[in-house]
Formats: C-alpha cells, structure tokens, sequence
C-alpha cells in the first residue's frame, strides 16, 4: 500500500511540558488506523500538528507525497490539506444555524460552491440519518446527532485522508453503531482513516493497525496480533468460578486463586486439549463449576500491559 500520511520525530513542548518527544506514525491508502494512548499522551497534540493547527518544534510531517514542514514554516491553505479532513473532539458547528445550514457553511469553507455544494450538503443529510431534521437548530439536537453532524461537515469535500479525534465520545450505543458505519463507508470508497480513541474494543474490532503512543512517543506499532505476540503473548485466560473457596490447590496446581479464593485462573495455549482435564480434576476434587470465562488476549490487555493502569488525568 502506498504512504498517504507521515510523521517523523515529532517533538512539540508547551512551557515545561513535553506534549510530543519524538512521535512518529505512517498512514497507508485505504488504511484505518487507530491511535492511542492514555490522557496527555500527546494523541490530540499529534492530530493538530497534522492539521495544521499546532507548529512542531522539530520533526517532519509528509501528506500525499508533500513536506508539510513540520518545523513551523505551515500554511493552513497548503494544496496537500486541500485533501484532509479533521473531526475534531470538541464538537465544532453553529449551534443557531439549521443541519443545512452548517453544512452549507462548512462546504463553503471547503471551497465548494453552487450546486455542488447543495449536492454535498443533501449527501451529508442523507448520510448521517438527519434528513427529517434538515431545518432544526443543532442546539436542540441530541449529543449523537451533533457527532454525526460534526463528521459529515468535516469531509463534505471528501477528502483522501480524515484524522478523527475521539469521534464517538459520549454518545449513545445506536449513534455509535451509526458512526461506525458511516466511517467505514469512508473508508469503502478509498479515504484513508486515522483516529483516536478510548474505545478500545471497537478499535480491535474495526481498526487495520494501531499505534500506542505515551509520553509523547509511539511505544507500539502493527496489527492486534502483532502486538499480542510482542506482549502478552497468544495464551487464553480460562477462569473457573466455584461453587465454594477452595481450601486445597493441589487440583488446581499452576493456576492463580483470587481474593475470595472462589475463582482460579490458568493460562491455555490450547484451551480444547487442556480445558477438559481441568475440569475433571476439578469434579474429582468436590468442586461444582458455577461459571467458566474464556479471554482472548485483547486490545485492552495490551494497552494496559504497556502503558500501565495507574489513572492519568
């Protein structure tokens, strides 16, 4: 696949912070690629960079073949982010405009005009499921429904590449579902998708290929399998929830108890070969077997295993 977007040796300080020391990512055509990382990683100052709307104390930021010049030297109204599109995180619409309204206003700022641009602003309506409410104010309109609105208004001129930053934040699981079906009908029709994210299921689900970032620096690149066999490995989890505490491990030898001593954790590189003799030592020993949970290594688990569980505010 051909490089639409790349970031190179990113470094951005504010004051005595550190936002970005020396991040870097690549974006391929067709590509949908999440980037993540905990609070003040630097995933949003990244995204900014990208847009044009931060200046990089040093690095290099190449979109569509073009040096965007990272250094500081950016032109907002460059050729090269003619193509882009940006969501930003705060939704970003008039508020005492209608749905048409905005689109037409934010067509309008992406330099479509006359009947294209009622074409585009008609397609954005119908896209987002807010045909029926083409003359409401968007101050009455629900959070999902603002979050949709906000996307179509970003890529109105359709553009090869849109960085989408925290695009389904606090909206319900309907509007959410919406969301993902509209991006992924982006992504069908060729735009190259990069976004961030704290869904962490939804981007193992949907997502090619994720980059962790923190601290300002990408710690992790490549698909979930990838990252699963660079980290915690390809075991499964098999938990056995009992009917009481045990009081004798033995049955259980090479498994971690918890608290209650009532659930036991063993580790499975082949849960259909190794599942079964637990369970009979199990039965063998008096314990009846309430409940069996089966994990796959996952997203989450790698995300917390690199960048830890401590809360980041």
């Amino acid at each position: 696949m051909s490089l639409v977007l790349s970031v190179t040796d990113a470094h951005k300080t504010y004051a005595q912070t550190k936002a970005l020391d020396g991040a870097a990512i690549s974006l391929h055509k067709g590509e949908w690629l999440a980037l993540l990382g905990p609070n003040g990683a630097g995933k949003t100052t990244l995204i900014r960079a990208i847009a044009g709307r931060v200046h990089l104390d040093r690095g290099i930021i190449t979109l569509l073949g073009q040096n965007l010049n990272g250094n500081g030297a950016i032109d907002p109204a460059s050729a090269p982010r003619s193509r882009l599109g940006v969501v930003p995180q705060d939704v970003a619409l008039y508020p005492l405009l209608t749905a048409n309204e905005n689109l037409l206003a934010f067509g309008a700022l992406h330099g479509l005009r006359g009947a294209a641009l009622h074409e585009r602003a008609q397609w954005g309506l119908d896209w987002t499921g807010l045909g029926d409410r083409t003359s409401s104010l968007t101050k009455t309109f629900s959070g999902g429904m603002k979050r949709r609105l906000n996307i179509a208004c970003g890529v109105l001129h359709r553009p090869e590449v849109v960085l989408l930053d925290e695009p389904t934040v606090g909206v319900d699981p309907q509007s959410r579902e919406r969301i993902w079906s509209m991006l992924s009908q982006l992504r069908d029709e060729g735009a190259s998708l990069l976004l961030t994210t704290h869904q962490l299921d939804e981007a193992q689900q949907i997502c090619d290929r994720v980059v962790i970032i923190d601290h300002g620096k990408a710690i992790a690149d490549g698909t979930l399998d990838d990252l699963v066999a660079k980290t915690i490995g390809r075991e499964r989890l098999v938990t056995l929830v009992l009917d009481r505490p045990v009081v004798d491990a033995a049955a259980f030898k090479g498994g971690e108890l918890d608290a209650d001593c009532r659930s036991i954790t063993h580790r499975m590189s082949d849960v259909a070969l190794e599942l079964p003799p637990l369970l009979s030592r199990t039965g063998a020993a008096g314990y009846h077997i309430q409940d069996v949970h089966i994990e796959a290594p996952s997203l989450h688990a790698v995300f917390i295993h690199l960048t830890g569980r401590e809360l980041r505010e």
